[in-house]
C-alpha cells in the first residue's frame, strides 16, 4: 500500500476579478482560493470527489466554521502555493489547516482553519464517517502543536516559524 502525503499543495494564479482596487486579493476571495485548492487536492491525492459522494451516496461535507488570518497580501496575477493538511478529525468532523504562500514558499500570506461537518443530504443531518474514511483520515492526519487558532497564529508570528 502506498503512503499518502499528509501535506498537500497546489498552485493558483490570483485573478484580477478577485482583487480590490489596490490589486490585493479580496478578503473573501482568500476563502474561495483556499477551499477550492483543498477540494482539488483531496480529489487528486485521496480520490475523494465530494460531488460524486453527494450524488452517489447522499453524503458529503459542509463548512461548519472558518477562521482566517491575513498575514501578507496576495497580488493580482501573482502565483501562489496553497498547502493543506488534516489537523484533527472525529466521527463526523474534519479540521483542516490551509496556508497560502508565495510561489517559492518564502512568505506566508494567510492561514485558514476550516471545520467540515460530514452531512447526510437526504436526511439533512450530521452523519458519521464510515470505517474506510476514518482509516484514511488516521493515515493522513498531521496535527499542529497549537490547540487553538489564535495560539497557532501567535506561534507563527512570534517564532517566525520556518515555512512548511
Amino acid at each position: 500500500m502506498k503512503t499518502l502525503p499528509k501535506i498537500l499543495n497546489s498552485f493558483a494564479r490570483i485573478r484580477f476579478q478577485d482583487c480590490d482596487p489596490f490589486n490585493h486579493l479580496n478578503n473573501a476571495s482568500y476563502l474561495n482560493y483556499m477551499i477550492n485548492a483543498r477540494e482539488d487536492q483531496v480529489a487528486e491525492h485521496y480520490q475523494i470527489d465530494i460531488f460524486e459522494m453527494a450524488k452517489n451516496q447522499g453524503v458529503s461535507w459542509v463548512v461548519g466554521s472558518n477562521q482566517i488570518a491575513y498575514l501578507k497580501p496576495a497580488f493580482t496575477m501573482e502565483k501562489v502555493c496553497i498547502e493543506s493538511q488534516l489537523i484533527n478529525f472525529d466521527k463526523n468532523m474534519l479540521q483542516v489547516e490551509i496556508r497560502m504562500l508565495n510561489e517559492d514558499k518564502t512568505e506566508l500570506k494567510a492561514v485558514l482553519w476550516s471545520t467540515f461537518i460530514h452531512f447526510n443530504l437526504l436526511k439533512q443531518k450530521k452523519w458519521n464517517h464510515n470505517e474506510q474514511l476514518l482509516s484514511l483520515f488516521e493515515s493522513v492526519k498531521s496535527p499542529v502543536e497549537a490547540k487553538s487558532f489564535d495560539e497557532r497564529i501567535l506561534e507563527i508570528k512570534s517564532k517566525k516559524m520556518q515555512l512548511f
